[in-house]
């Protein structure tokens, strides 16, 4: 009967990436937990701008439609102007700057149409911007990750060559573990990286056409309140 090899099990185990954590140098293991970290806020961002950029694009949808055929834009806007929807907001803003400029008898048609142009375009651009907020995050462990990985590995490296030195030995036994532990740390680094790099540039993606959105939504209705100020005039 043939006995397993103990010694080759052994090994196997010691190459295994939670015993590679465990006996990897406290500075690797710092670099290990880090990157961990990242990678799970990662995908936290990645599940949460999904379900987000999900939700405010099927409402703003639904709120341009509902907009667009409302036949009283005061009683629509009295209705919606409590809405969080971004297209609800550059409405808003259109319609305040339109009450404020108009209410005076003598209406200055090219100063009006420039102040309902310039609230309206403030109002996208700050809704884009809360948009965009802690995406630049994503960016960072993107660009980062795989540095603070090579770290954990160019330390690994020279603690498994101290090893080499000390054991007196360059058997492959020796400095398999050490190796593989410090690649480890660059492996976990690429992990988080790589989609945090591909979810940064969907969601900028996602982001500039959604803005482009808002400027269109903000064109239209400079258009309809350029059509009524002169017909009021």
């Amino acid at each position: 009967m043939n006995m397993p090899d103990i010694s080759l099990a052994t090994e196997a185990a010691t190459l295994s990436p939670l015993a590679l954590f465990l006996q990897a140098d406290i500075v690797v293991k710092a670099v290990m937990v880090g990157l961990l970290l990242a990678s799970i806020y990662t995908w936290l961002a990645i599940i949460g701008f999904n379900l987000r950029f999900g939700r405010i694009g099927k409402a703003s949808e639904r709120f341009e439609r509902d907009f667009w055929a409302a036949p009283d834009i005061d009683a629509f806007h009295r209705d919606h102007r409590e809405s969080g929807n971004p297209t609800a907001k550059v409405m808003t803003a259109g319609v305040g700057e339109w009450r404020r400029s108009t209410k005076a008898k003598l209406t200055d048609r090219a100063a009006t149409r420039e102040r309902l142009a310039g609230a309206m375009n403030a109002a996208a651009a700050e809704e884009v911007d809360r948009l965009s907020d802690r995406l630049n995050i994503l960016a960072t462990i993107g660009s980062v990750a795989p540095f603070v990985g090579l770290f954990g590995t160019v330390w690994g490296i020279m603690r498994a060559f101290t090893a080499i030195a000390e054991a007196n030995n360059s058997s492959l036994a020796v400095v398999a573990p050490g190796i593989a532990e410090a690649l480890f740390a660059t492996a976990i680094g690429l992990f988080a990286a790589i989609p945090a790099v591909f979810a940064y540039n969907r969601f900028t993606h996602r982001i500039n056409r959604y803005e482009a959105r808002l400027y269109r939504f903000s064109d239209a209705f400079h258009a309809t309140l350029s059509r009524e100020l002169e017909a009021d005039t």
